[in-house]
């Protein structure tokens, strides 16, 4: 059920972009997209939490600021990337926020220089090139560029967030914040440059914004919150394979080969830095970075010391 519930997630995250993309070529602004994105999230979290009486006071607004400027950020840079790209590439440099902090861990702290981040590091950046020197043209730079910023930004974003789980803060509050914000950043916007007048289509992109990311965040919460969080985190990667099966069907962008290797370089510098930092939050926990035999149990206590 977790193993459905993410593909379930990462289908719905591939709808969004592919929502995102239709909006902006329907002549929807930036602002009108990110406004929809956030919206359908705070109405029902709101009302839902009212309903159940939770507290919606956070546990600290520092975090929270910091976790939404990050995200909020990215959330705009990444939409702008997928309007400028094929979606495809588009969310897949949205996805390199693990390799971002993979170098981030690296450059900070010389004691976690090891083989597995280092090897993912290098995936990462390999399968960056692979895909933005066959996929993109010189119109497109600015794009591409502004869609490694996302991933930069979300991996600071991810960081706030696991800081905000640390102190306790419950997922759904956290979800919720940062929809307030995406929202009221959206609404600032729009009421500085106005609403443009957008058709049919571009109505019915946005609302496909809105319900397949709302979708897609309570899928991704459900899946985290039934198991293994590598396996969940792993399989969130299927969002770029579901973009790129989108973007053949309705747009007819087929990648090369290049393109397409440069796509499974860093899906799977995501996952070793995803296993790598996962490993070793369990075993600081004291449990065993693997499944361990009983007669194995006695080296694994000896190793973890």
């Amino acid at each position: 059920m977790q193993s459905l519930w993410m593909l379930l997630a990462s289908l719905m995250f591939a709808g969004m972009g592919a929502c995102v993309k239709m909006a902006s070529d329907q002549h929807a602004s930036l602002p009108q997209i990110v406004l929809f994105r956030g919206l359908p999230s705070v109405f029902l979290i709101f009302f839902w939490a009212v309903f159940t009486r939770r507290s919606l006071r956070p546990k600290s607004w520092r975090l929270h600021i910091a976790r939404n400027v990050a995200g909020v950020g990215s959330m705009w840079m990444g939409f702008f990337a997928i309007s400028s790209l094929p979606l495809a590439t588009a969310v897949s440099l949205n996805y390199t926020s693990p390799l971002f902090i993979a170098g981030w861990i690296l450059m900070r702290d010389w004691r976690q220089r090891d083989a597995v981040r280092t090897v993912a590091v290098v995936l990462g950046f390999l399968g960056v090139v692979a895909i933005l020197r066959p996929s993109i043209g010189p119109e497109q730079v600015v794009g591409a560029l502004v869609g490694l910023a996302a991933g930069a930004c979300s991996a600071m974003a991810m960081m706030q967030v696991r800081s905000l789980g640390r102190i306790g803060e419950p997922e759904w509050r956290t979800v919720l914040y940062f929809s307030c914000f995406a929202s009221l950043a959206g609404a600032v916007a729009l009421a500085v440059e106005g609403w443009p007048p957008i058709g049919v289509d571009a109505w019915l992109a946005l609302i496909g914004v809105g319900v397949f990311g709302l979708v897609g965040q309570l899928a991704m919460t459900r899946a985290f919150g039934l198991g293994s969080a590598l396996l969940t985190a792993a399989l969130q990667y299927t969002t770029i394979i579901f973009s790129a099966l989108l973007a053949i069907f309705i747009w007819g962008d087929l990648p090369d080969w290049v393109a397409w290797s440069g796509m499974a370089l860093i899906v799977a510098s995501g996952m070793l830095s995803i296993w790598r930092t996962y490993s070793e939050t369990r075993i600081m926990q004291g449990q065993p970075s693997a499944p361990v035999s009983k007669g194995g149990e006695e080296q694994e206590r000896a190793r973890r010391v």
